[in-house]
């Protein structure tokens, strides 16, 4: 892929439905190809089966300026694969929009960035031995290898003040088994600040109450935040919102 083009999955207006923006108009750009394959993945037509279109920057940039709306969300799959996310995301700043990068945080790119919206990916997150998407495990190998990069968390942190860290949890091990090892991770990257640590609940539909309430005494707990998935809430899980 050049510098002038990006595989594209999607494309829409919607509000931001997670984290520190959650109900922020925003237009999003939603590129195809990731570096890992979460077993929970919410967005298997930009990882597991990556479906694309490929679009030039400078149509994006037309499209998010007709959007009318002044934020722009870079997610994916994983946007810092590509080279071309340091045009768009300059040329969305050079018009004027407040830019959301969504990463896993694999990856340290200097990119202009408003808000960096890093969600590392927990043990939960790798694919289960047996999964049928992944005959003979290589991605469940890879994955597990790469989901957490401290040298990339730690760059950018640092490089983005304005950051947040989005950990999803919940899996088939429970909420609890997840806080040991989000702790280990704030504890090597250093320098996070406890209100910029969000706990989001694992799923496509939403959580029942006691789910919720489960995350939320932790977050009272440590003084972390609770991130809703405010577009679930609203449309369901379907594509474009």
């Amino acid at each position: 892929m050049s510098a002038e083009s990006l595989p594209i999955s999607e494309t829409f207006t919607s509000v931001q439905g997670e984290g520190m923006l959650a109900g922020t108009p925003s237009f999003f750009v939603r590129v195809s190809g990731c570096n890992l394959r979460c077993a929970w993945c919410d967005t298997p037509y930009a990882s597991w089966k990556p479906e694309h279109t490929t679009r030039s920057v400078e149509s994006l940039l037309n499209e998010a300026t007709a959007s009318g709306v002044s934020h722009a969300v870079l997610t994916g799959g994983e946007p810092m694969m590509f080279d071309a996310i340091e045009g768009l995301a300059a040329g969305l700043r050079s018009r004027g929009l407040h830019i959301t990068i969504e990463t896993a945080g694999t990856i340290d790119r200097a990119v202009a960035c408003d808000l960096m919206s890093i969600s590392p990916k927990l043990a939960n997150s790798t694919p289960s031995e047996g999964d049928q998407r992944d005959p003979g495990g290589n991605w469940r190998r890879l994955h597990e290898a790469r989901r957490i990069d401290l040298d990339a968390l730690q760059g950018l942190v640092a490089k983005y003040p304005e950051h947040q860290l989005k950990f999803v949890v919940g899996g088939a091990g429970g909420v609890r088994d997840d806080v040991g090892e989000i702790e280990r991770v704030l504890q090597a990257i250093g320098s996070v600040k406890r209100d910029r640590v969000l706990l989001m609940p694992e799923g496509v539909n939403t959580p029942s109450r006691q789910r919720q309430q489960e995350i939320v005494a932790l977050c009272i707990a440590r003084g972390w935040r609770y991130c809703p998935r405010l577009h679930i809430e609203i449309f369901g899980n379907k594509r474009g919102t």
